[in-house]
């Protein structure tokens, strides 16, 4: 059991009350709440008096704090942390919610990239956030590949795969390389690729220049070496993430700190660092997963949260993650099942073009 588990289920029936009048209040307005406001609302009466103690004690615990002298109270992290794993409440899908993405997405037409975009727009849309779409990897079968030298510190791999799609990408060669070592290079691939997939030939490759060192020219393994790190590498994924929906984020900024909070957040969204953090946090299982504050591997100077799902191809493989991120106290109640439903519908449309 968790420490803030075991929190929750010390507590009586009033703090338990009180603290959840509290941060389901928040999340709606984003405000402090007082003493005077919950007296109105507990279901039993008592004095402000009485329930300002209950406050210090979730206070002393971490779960509240007071952003000014003699104000109301929010959550902490910590609390909402808490809430999130032991009061949160999740609804079902509301029927406009379900009709909107259910109206973006239920065209299969176009390639992949464009349904995973128009995926963005909707959840961005429906949540009134901003939407994180990582698409899957290039995973066809590889027909043929071809080096071309282009000048000595610059080369071409052209890769055509079997359902006829061709990707060409610059590289720098590693010195010293010849044209004769380029086609040498593209021989030996060529060998290997029948019916495989890049990730396949990657290994197949690594274990073949493993047992065949001697056969094997030392220019040309370091030609492959730097060709395949060319198509699989961190370049390749940078252009995995789909972000749709930033300026949802702005709201209505008032105060300079939060005004620096959404200026940090955009330079993450437009560096998309860390894009293969991203798909690790859903790989750990299935289903939503809530990340609040600096638990947001992503994201985690913004002061944001991220709810994310993965999506899964035709043999249940995961390949991809739908998300949304927005301020700390987002509706996770509603965006939840939204994003749950979206990551599904993703992984069926996928799933029925193979």
């Amino acid at each position: 059991m968790s420490e803030a588990s075991k929190i929750l289920d010390e507590m009586n029936d009033r703090s338990r009350e009180v603290f959840r009048l509290i941060v389901e209040s928040y999340l709606d307005s984003g405000e402090p709440v007082g003493s005077r406001t919950l007296t109105r609302t507990l279901s039993e009466k008592v004095s402000a008096a009485t329930v300002r103690n209950v406050m210090q004690d979730l206070e002393f615990l971490g779960l509240l704090d007071s952003p000014h002298i003699s104000a109301g109270r929010i959550p902490t992290q910590q609390g909402l942390r808490m809430f999130v794993d032991g009061l949160l409440e999740v609804g079902d899908l509301g029927k406009d919610d379900r009709q909107k993405l259910d109206e973006t997405l239920g065209s299969n037409a176009g390639d992949v990239g464009g349904m995973l975009d128009r995926v963005g727009s909707a959840l961005s849309h429906v949540t009134h956030g901003a939407s994180l779409v990582l698409t899957p990897k290039q995973e066809s079968e590889i027909k043929h590949i071809e080096f071309v030298s282009l000048a000595h510190d610059r080369a071409l791999v052209v890769l055509v795969f079997g359902d006829g799609h061709v990707e060409n990408r610059l590289f720098t060669p590693p010195p010293g390389q010849t044209p004769s070592s380029m086609r040498e290079a593209a021989n030996f691939l060529n060998a290997l690729i029948e019916g495989r997939t890049i990730s396949e030939v990657r290994r197949q490759m690594l274990s073949q220049i493993d047992a065949r060192k001697q056969e094997i020219d030392v220019l040309a393994r370091q030609m492959v070496d730097s060709g395949m790190a060319a198509w699989d590498g961190d370049d390749g994924d940078s252009a995995r993430l789909i972000v749709r929906g930033r300026a949802n984020l702005l709201g209505e900024p008032g105060e300079a700190e939060e005004l620096d909070r959404i200026r940090t957040l955009f330079d993450d969204l437009e560096r998309k660092r860390d894009i293969a953090e991203f798909l690790e946090l859903t790989e750990e299982g299935e289903g939503v997963r809530i990340f609040i504050g600096s638990e947001n591997k992503l994201f985690s100077l913004s002061g944001s949260s991220l709810v994310v799902s993965p999506y899964m191809n035709a043999d249940r493989k995961i390949i991809g993650a739908v998300g949304v991120i927005g301020p700390t106290r987002l509706n996770y109640g509603r965006i939840v099942p939204i994003v749950d439903y979206t990551a599904q519908l993703v992984g069926k449309l996928i799933s029925d073009r193979s």
